[in-house]
């Protein structure tokens, strides 16, 4: 799957995407709550990297978070900057992050690997682990499942992770798992789950 695929698909719904989840009210409590525990307090800059349409970028510098959004759909990037004009919007990729090495406090990457083939993941995370400071907390959000596999999302392909193997890359990359969270299918909603991790000295 290439990058512009991704862009033009979510780019097409971009209207429809922001209506139904464009705001943090939209986003489950716990999640937020989980969010907030491990890049609240960071003492440097925040990279939400895949934000959408911002909502939880601005959620976090709600929270006092030095916190930049960055996404590769500049309708996304459009709306969230309408919607938080005191916040920052980048437009640019996870996979070409415009950052000095070991200058980022921390990284979200909630829901926003999902589309990425799992053969691309190693270098990604290593380059989040390249961009972190010591002790750079790295929060991630994805679809779980019981192996790794592709699936019909409602924008374009994306794949779900068992846990455990993505702790595991994680871990091959210089980050050590901190809390996990899991919640299990309810009504429309596929099960996901969120890590936390913390940058480690290899």
């Amino acid at each position: 799957m290439q990058i512009e695929q991704v862009r033009q698909a979510y780019a097409s719904v971009s209207e429809l995407y922001i209506e139904l989840f464009g705001s943090s009210q939209k986003v489950h409590a716990g999640d937020l709550g989980f969010i907030g525990r491990h890049l609240a307090g960071r003492p440097g800059p925040v990279l939400d990297l895949g934000c959408g349409p911002g909502h939880i970028t601005g959620h976090l510098r709600s929270l006092g978070v030095d916190a930049t959004g960055i996404d590769m759909v500049p309708e996304f990037i459009a709306h969230a900057r309408a919607a938080h004009p005191d916040g920052r919007y980048q437009l640019g990729s996870m996979e070409d992050l415009d950052v000095a090495d070991h200058s980022i406090a921390g990284i979200l990457a909630w829901f926003s690997l999902i589309h990425l083939p799992p053969q691309r993941i190693d270098g990604v995370l290593a380059k989040f682990r390249r961009a972190m400071a010591p002790a750079g907390m790295l929060v991630l959000g994805v679809f779980d499942g019981d192996e790794v596999a592709a699936f019909d999302h409602k924008v374009v392909t994306a794949y779900r992770w068992p846990v455990d193997e993505l702790v595991e890359r994680l871990a091959l990359a210089g980050f050590a798992e901190v809390e996990r969270l899991r919640r299990p299918s309810e009504g429309t909603h596929r099960p996901y789950a969120a890590v936390a991790a913390i940058a480690v000295e290899a």
